[in-house]
Order: C-alpha cells, then sequence, then structure tokens
C-alpha cells in the first residue's frame, strides 16, 4: 500500500480550516492597529491618526483609535476607525497607570497587533500596555520636546523607548538623535496631504466666494492667509507688523490679511492681535475668522500663504497643503520648512521673527502678479506631488509595521 504524501506546511501564520470535508488554507486574521493620541481636535498628529485610519481599513485591517475626543472623531469613525474614549491627555500619574491597565485590557480584548503613540502622556501608558501584552510599540515624534531638567528628560524620553521610532523629517530624525544619541530604529516619514481633499479642481468656486466674502475681500484684494492656531510662536504679530511698515512705506496695496486659527483659550492674545492692528490703521484688513474648516477653499481663496512661526516646526503641514493648493509660500528659514519649501522655486524663506525681512517678501510675490504666483504655486504642487503625499505617507507606515510584525 503505497504511503499517503505529506502535505506541504502552511506558511507562516497560516491555520487549516476544514471546508467541504477537506483541509484548505485560511488566511490570518487582518491585523488590529491601536492609535492613542491625547484629543481629536485639530492639527497634523490629528491629521495623520485620521489618514493612516482610513489607509488601514483600506488594507483590510482593523484601526482603533484611543483619546479624550474632539471635532475629529466623526473623521475616525467614518475612515473605518472605531473610536475610544480614554483621559489620554492626562498627565497625572494616577491616570497614566489607570490608563496602562485600560489598554491593556483593550489589547487583549481587541486582540491588538501593535500600539503607536503620537504624544507622551498617553505613550507612557500605551509603553506599559503594550509591554504587559508583549506586543510591538511604535511612537512618532509629531513635534521637539525640550527637557530643561533631567526629570522632564525622563519624563521625554518615552518617545525613544519603543520598538521603532517615526520622525516627521529629517531636522526631527537629527534633533533625535542629538538628544538621545543611540535610539531605537529611526525611520524618517514626512506627513503626506491628502490629494483628493487638497485638489484645485475638486473646489467649487461656491465655497471659495464664501470665503472670500466672509473675509470682506473684494475683487482685486490681495488675499494673504496665514493659517495656524492663534499663539504667538505662530508669528500673527509678525505679519501684523510687516504689514504695518508696508503701509508706512506707501506700499501696501488693496490686500486683506487672514489670520486663521483657534485661539484655543487664547483669547487675551487675540485681542491683542486685535488691538495691534487698530493701532497700526490695519482694522479693516486683519480678519480674525477663528477656526476655518474648509481649508482647501481657504488656500485657494487666498493670493499668498504665510508660514511666520517663530519657533522651528518639525515638519509644518501649512506650507504643504497650501503647495498642493498651488499657493507660493512664505515660511521662515528653519525647521522642516527648508525640506518642504525650496527657496525662491516653490517659495521664500525668510530668517524668523524679522518683520522687515517678511515685508519684503510679500512685496516681492505682490509685484510677481498673478501669473508669477502662479508659476511658483505650480512648481509648490509639483514638490508636494513628488515627495508629500498622504499614500506615501501611509504606504510607509504600513510597511514598518509589517517588517514589526513579521510581514
Amino acid at each position: 500500500m503505497a504511503k499517503a504524501r505529506p502535505r506541504p506546511p502552511f506558511p507562516r501564520g497560516v491555520k487549516s480550516a476544514m471546508v467541504a470535508g477537506q483541509p484548505q488554507p485560511r488566511l490570518p486574521l487582518p491585523h488590529t492597529i491601536l492609535q492613542i493620541i491625547p484629543k481629536l481636535e485639530t492639527g497634523g498628529a490629528e491629521r495623520t491618526t485620521v489618514d493612516l485610519t482610513a489607509a488601514l481599513t483600506a488594507a483590510g485591517w482593523r484601526a482603533l483609535v484611543v483619546s479624550e475626543g474632539g471635532r475629529m472623531v466623526p473623521e475616525v469613525e467614518a475612515a473605518g476607525g472605531q473610536h475610544i474614549r480614554l483621559p489620554a491627555a492626562s498627565k497625572s500619574p494616577v491616570t497614566i497607570l489607570a490608563n496602562a491597565w485600560r489598554l491593556r485590557r483593550l489589547i487583549a480584548r481587541e486582540k491588538v497587533s501593535l500600539v503607536h503613540a503620537r504624544s507622551r502622556a498617553p505613550a507612557w501608558s500605551a509603553l506599559l500596555a503594550a509591554r504587559l501584552a508583549g506586543v510591538p510599540f511604535v511612537t512618532t515624534y509629531h513635534g521637539i520636546y525640550h527637557a530643561g531638567n533631567a526629570a522632564k528628560r525622563w519624563y521625554n524620553s518615552v518617545m525613544v523607548r519603543g520598538d521603532a521610532v517615526i520622525a516627521n523629517s529629517q531636522w526631527t530624525a537629527e534633533r533625535i538623535r542629538a538628544d538621545y544619541g543611540r535610539v531605537p530604529p529611526l525611520t524618517v516619514i514626512p506627513r503626506g496631504v491628502d490629494f483628493e481633499v487638497f485638489d484645485p479642481a475638486a473646489v467649487a468656486p461656491e465655497r471659495i466666494a464664501r470665503l472670500r466674502e466672509q473675509w470682506r475681500a473684494s475683487n482685486g484684494d490681495v488675499v494673504v492667509l496665514l493659517p495656524g492656531r492663534l499663539t504667538r510662536w505662530k508669528g500673527q504679530g509678525v505679519l501684523i507688523e510687516a504689514l504695518a511698515q508696508l503701509k508706512r512705506a506707501g506700499k501696501l496695496p488693496p490686500l486683506i490679511a487672514v489670520l486663521a486659527g483657534d485661539p484655543q483659550g487664547r483669547d487675551s492674545y487675540a485681542a491683542e492681535l486685535r488691538q495691534a492692528a487698530t493701532e497700526a490703521g490695519l482694522k479693516e484688513i486683519v480678519v480674525l475668522p477663528g477656526h476655518v474648516s474648509d481649508m482647501a477653499a481657504a488656500y485657494l481663496a487666498a493670493d499668498i500663504v504665510i508660514s511666520a512661526s517663530t519657533k522651528p516646526e518639525p515638519f509644518g503641514r501649512v506650507p504643504v497643503e497650501a503647495g498642493a493648493m498651488g499657493r507660493p509660500v512664505i515660511a521662515t528659514d528653519h525647521g522642516g520648512a527648508r525640506e518642504t519649501v525650496i527657496a525662491e522655486v516653490s517659495g521664500l524663506l525668510i530668517p524668523p521673527s524679522d518683520s522687515a525681512a517678511l515685508a519684503g517678501a510679500l512685496e516681492r510675490l505682490i509685484a510677481l502678479g498673478p501669473e508669477g504666483r502662479a508659476a511658483m504655486g505650480a512648481k509648490a504642487r509639483a514638490r508636494v506631488r513628488e515627495c508629500f503625499t498622504r499614500e506615501r505617507m501611509c504606504a510607509d507606515t504600513i510597511a514598518l509595521y509589517r517588517e514589526l510584525l513579521g510581514g
């Protein structure tokens, strides 16, 4: 009697299933990725969380997002993710430890394959939970954390205690190495823009007209847009001073300056900006509309976009979003802007906190006229499409996950 031929072994991670009485290969269950972030209000880390959630779902994986909630929770759910509410923004040691045990139970219940933290306080909870559960732990540096003493340095160090670290720019990676020397595998994955959202052809003219009307912009006005939450280091005051210098020199054309951003409780700073505009005789042209949700239309409603941060932004999404919409950018010459803006090609770079330099850059772009600005904007769009797409960011992140999970 002939011996039965042995069945070939299943690939690693693939189990057999009985179909009509015959053994058949069964694909492994999709991986479940848990991202944790303090809140889902607004910002680059939050937008990246939503984008990755959509990419994971499209890849057939499960996406869980843990946070305290916020206006972007519906976007997570619309992207196919599941949101779990925890007090993830708390820095209380008691809450951090309690969150760690909650996350440990969540990892077991939902069969989480990998945990990805995007901020320090929730990272401590996530690190403890991941180590107890025996699953990989990844962190992303969306910003650089300053340490004035040994205790703060230890607190910050959670971001380099994982199995892999993601930096959102080369500048960020250099700072991590300078601060910590040897770190876990460090991968640079720049933030990506959604070209389906930030597509000039996809924005109806009515959306642009509505914003220009809200901003009191007339036909012929040059609209200058500075997006960003209202906080001093974003440079709104530098722009007001630059406009004041142009006005004093008699070089200010018909213009509207829009400082678009949520004060996030900094009402005194918003009042200070309004007062500065009034004292400079710019009250009628400086607009503070608060949070603007339709940023794709906002960029198209503008002629020039400003990123005037006085401190280095590790990446800075304004230059890439504006570039995707074909708008030239004036950005400060430090941090991630040196990687996203090609000086004198896709935009202009100026020294930080230099209102005279900003006034000169504005004067140059205004003098270019619509055709010259459009030409620079086209080069900016080409640069963003080449290097900073959402698809590339998500593909690189999922590739890192696969490497840590063994395929």
